[in-house]
């Protein structure tokens, strides 16, 4: 190697070691500049609250039908009172009769849209009529059905029921229970004329449950709101299920407000249902998904023939929750 290379390789070296201890030096005197190492002190703890709901206006329809359909029917009316009153409302979904009327007592749902049977107790509870709807009949009452297979030939008349197997919707379904027995006891007939009276089982769907458990064969006949097979057709063969009989109308059914709402919502909600009309295309579908034709003004004294209806049937008001 020649003196030239050898001189130009130490040279080389000298540079490349010059740069390191210049980044060394570098880095230490950065290092000076920080905050030593911190110190955490798990003494001290500060609890964070849980993430609260924030308020709304809870809006329940009596569940006589299945969630998902109880949501199909009333989910437009509900978006559509958040849109004309402002007022943040949302849909809750009781699983049973006497869960809807004890969430009511509790305050836990402020709008309540049931049976006039129902509202019997909730009025009780200090629940208030402020409306109820037009059925798609027009008329503002509803009934009950006797329904029963097209191919049983045993069933013809009322009094063919005795001796025979009813399923019924709920001991305080209107148009599934009460309506249907104050008309059998109109014709003489009793709850001891039947061989079996039962209810349908579950949470949920118990108009649905009633008319398939006739459907399956498992009972002679169901008593069920007007309007059900209308509803559950889809899901039977065509022509199977007819219609036996069909109960006097009773006042149909109502919003309440429960005990201690504000004045001030229910006015709003009272206005924004009453304004609903079929003449308008986007109010009719809201109507139309609701089973409903319009909404008028409802007051307590309405609902008399539904008390008419349960002293002849031997039933307290007062006692109705809960049994």
């Amino acid at each position: 190697m020649t003196a030239m290379k050898q001189l130009a390789m130490r040279t080389c070296l000298s540079a490349t070691l010059l740069v390191l201890a210049t980044l060394t030096i570098g880095l230490a005197i950065a290092g000076c500049d920080r905050d030593p190492a911190a110190k955490v002190d798990l003494s001290h703890r500060e609890e964070l609250p849980p993430p609260q709901t924030p308020p709304s206006i809870t809006y329940a329809y009596l569940p006589q039908y299945s969630h998902a359909t109880s949501f199909m029917r009333h989910g437009q009316i509900v978006e559509y009172l958040r849109k004309a009153t402002g007022l943040p409302v949302r849909q809750v979904f009781p699983d049973t009769f006497d869960a809807h009327l004890r969430m009511v007592e509790r305050g836990e749902i402020d709008i309540s849209f049931s049976n006039p049977v129902a509202y019997i107790a909730l009025e009780r509870s200090g629940a208030r009529a402020f409306a109820r709807i037009v059925e798609r009949s027009g008329e503002p009452v509803f009934r009950g059905q006797i329904v029963c297979r097209s191919d049983n030939k045993a069933l013809q008349t009322l009094d063919d029921c005795k001796g025979k197997r009813w399923i019924a919707v709920d001991p305080l379904s209107a148009g599934g229970f009460l309506f249907a027995l104050g008309m059998f006891l109109d014709h003489g007939i009793g709850p001891k004329d039947f061989a079996e009276i039962a209810f349908a089982p579950g949470p949920g769907g118990k108009q649905e449950k009633a008319v398939l458990g006739v459907h399956a064969g498992r009972y002679d006949f169901a008593s069920i709101r007007e309007g059900t097979l209308d509803i559950v057709n889809h899901t039977l063969e065509p022509g199977s299920m007819r219609v036996l009989a069909t109960t006097p109308g009773y006042p149909s059914w109502v919003y309440a407000a429960r005990k201690g709402l504000d004045p001030s919502i229910v006015a709003k909600v009272r206005k924004a249902l009453l304004t609903l009309s079929d003449r308008d295309p986007e109010h009719e579908a809201i109507l139309n998904a609701a089973g409903m034709k319009g909404i008028i003004p409802a007051e307590d004294r309405d609902y008399d023939p539904v008390r008419d209806l349960l002293a002849k049937l031997g039933l307290d008001p007062s006692k109705v929750i809960g049994e």
